[in-house]
């Protein structure tokens, strides 16, 4: 944020002077034995820890000035205990990065909250990939840049039409508790959604933008984050969102579900995923992609739940025809077939697509293949999409924030990190993790709430048919049913990777901010 600006104070007005990019002392205190009465002392109140930097991005022929703030900004609780007021404590350090638009009004500038997911990701992945004012230069299927990769502008970012706000949960990125704080409080659905939604309303009270129309935008498991958040936003402070913004969406974990409660829906709604897999690969000739999806959803919609549905009641002619189908879409034999029992598993799908070439096949991208560590294997021992996406990111970052902005930490940035686990679902103790009701509730109560969905037709983590499912069942009057848009791109779970999709998924973005926001370009 600008030092001053018409928007007032920016968030981190109360952060200790130090010189731009030194690092903060996140070192552990410890007792030397002559504190009074051999008591440790308390550690130092935190504070935030931000450096402002400012930059120019060249779009066509237009130069856009631009503030970045990067660094932790301190969350606060009140305490209560016994009835008495105990204060508002410090509970969490919180990383987060932004980007104003110099001069801009802030009352018809939009703002867009941004997130990945995981449980466990942090925001790296929309930052450098998509939204940002720079982006990672990292290649793609068939033609990876070798370490240590590039940086470069980019004049397609959605600063173009937005401020944005890149949010770390706890435990990501730089986030963490505050010394003697137990980050597992906030590793759980619930407490995620409020610690993010805190400094939402923290960062907008600030920068005095309650009159700026605002958007949330998340990815993967941030699409389930984001989907509730909407609803929290508006239930908790009264804060109603003109944009939602859904990439790799889902909303219902049963709808992806292959184990813990042993139905056949994420069979069915799979099967499209695997048939654009295997025509990617060459699996179905000289078709095209289109045609291949229209017969697969067709099927997955109709014809194989019933046959899933029939357990040991399906007559061998029936099986037969079920066989012969699944084979042919998904590109597996029809001997896989029969021996899985017409349930295609989608880490084996992955692993056996291409077993004969001893290739494994990516979850995230599809579009991505390596070498399998062993032929015999059930399962591939690793992403390779994952693999290739990794050390660009990390290596773009960890530069970026440093060199570019100022920042810089002696902690390690959890670009994705295992350390929430296990991750709490226990709202929704006995039933199956679902906000689509959330998304229904803050469409219903804000009429004028918009929801973008992109899908990725390689995406095999967040399937597009299984998320289309999940839409086409909410609540909802016909009315706000226009407020849903869908856009679907030829890449994978961040299809941003693939240049033409990154390319159209940031016009399709742009384009809907402006459209539910009312604001100028």
């Amino acid at each position: 944020m600008p030092d001053e600006n018409p928007a007032g104070k920016p968030l981190g007005d109360e952060s200790p002077d130090r010189p731009e990019g030194q690092a903060t002392d996140t070192s552990p205190k410890v007792a030397t034995g002559n504190e009074p009465d051999g008591k440790a002392p308390e550690p130092p109140e935190p504070k935030d820890d931000l450096v402002t930097t400012h930059h120019q991005l060249r779009v066509g022929r237009r130069r856009l000035a631009y503030t970045a703030t990067a660094g932790r900004v301190v969350l606060r609780e009140e305490e209560h205990k016994d009835g008495t007021f105990r204060g508002n404590k410090a509970r969490a350090e919180i990383s987060m990065t932004t980007y104003t638009l110099d001069g801009a009004d802030p009352r018809t500038r939009p703002v867009v909250f941004a997130f990945n997911g995981g449980p466990g990701s942090s925001s790296v992945w929309l930052h450098l990939g998509l939204l940002g004012p720079r982006r990672v230069v990292m290649g793609d299927v068939g033609q990876l840049e070798p370490p240590p990769y590039g940086l470069a502008d980019n004049p397609e970012s959605l600063l173009t039409v937005a401020d944005l706000v890149f949010i770390d949960p706890m435990s990501t990125g730089w986030s963490r508790a505050v010394e003697g704080g137990k980050p597992g409080e906030y590793h759980g659905y619930q407490r995620d959604i409020e610690h993010v939604g805190e400094l939402i309303r923290l960062w907008t009270s600030r920068n005095k933008r309650w009159m700026s129309p605002k958007f949330v935008a998340g990815e993967s498991y941030g699409t389930l984050r984001g989907a509730a958040l909407a609803a929290h936003l508006q239930d908790r402070y009264g804060m109603y969102l003109n944009g939602l913004i859904l990439i790799s969406s889902v909303l219902d974990l049963s709808s992806i579900d292959f184990e813990k409660q042993r139905n056949d829906r994420a069979h069915a709604l799979y099967l499209p995923t695997y048939a654009a897999i295997a025509h990617y690969h060459g699996k179905h000739g000289r078709r095209s992609l289109r045609s291949v999806l229209q017969e697969a959803e067709a099927y997955a919609a109709r014809d194989l739940p019933w046959a899933l549905s029939q357990g040991a009641r399906l007559s061998p002619e029936d099986r037969a025809t079920a066989v012969s189908t699944l084979a042919r879409l998904s590109g597996l034999s029809e001997d896989y077939i029969d021996r899985c029992d017409l349930r295609i598993e989608h880490w084996r799908y992955f692993t056996e697509l291409l077993r004969d070439e001893r290739l494994s096949v990516g979850r995230l991208d599809a579009r991505f293949t390596g070498p399998a560590a062993s032929a015999i294997a059930e399962n591939m021992d690793a992403d390779p999409s994952h693999d290739a996406i990794m050390g660009p990111y990390a290596a773009a970052w960890n530069h970026y924030v440093r060199e570019d902005l100022g920042y810089t930490s002696d902690l390690h940035y959890e670009q994705i990190t295992s350390r929430v686990m296990p991750w709490s679902f226990k709202d929704f103790e006995g039933r199956p993790v679902d906000v689509s009701d959330r998304l229904e509730r803050a469409m219903r109560q804000n009429p004028h709430l918009r929801v973008h969905v992109s899908y990725g037709y390689y995406d095999g983590a967040t399937p597009h048919f299984a998320a289309e499912d999940v839409f086409a069942k909410l609540r909802l009057p016909q009315s706000l049913r226009a407020n849903i848009e869908h856009a679907y791109y030829e890449a994978g779970h961040m299809m941003y990777v693939h240049e033409p999709s990154r390319v159209q998924q940031s016009r399709d973005l742009a384009d809907f901010v402006v459209r539910s926001s009312g604001s100028p370009t």
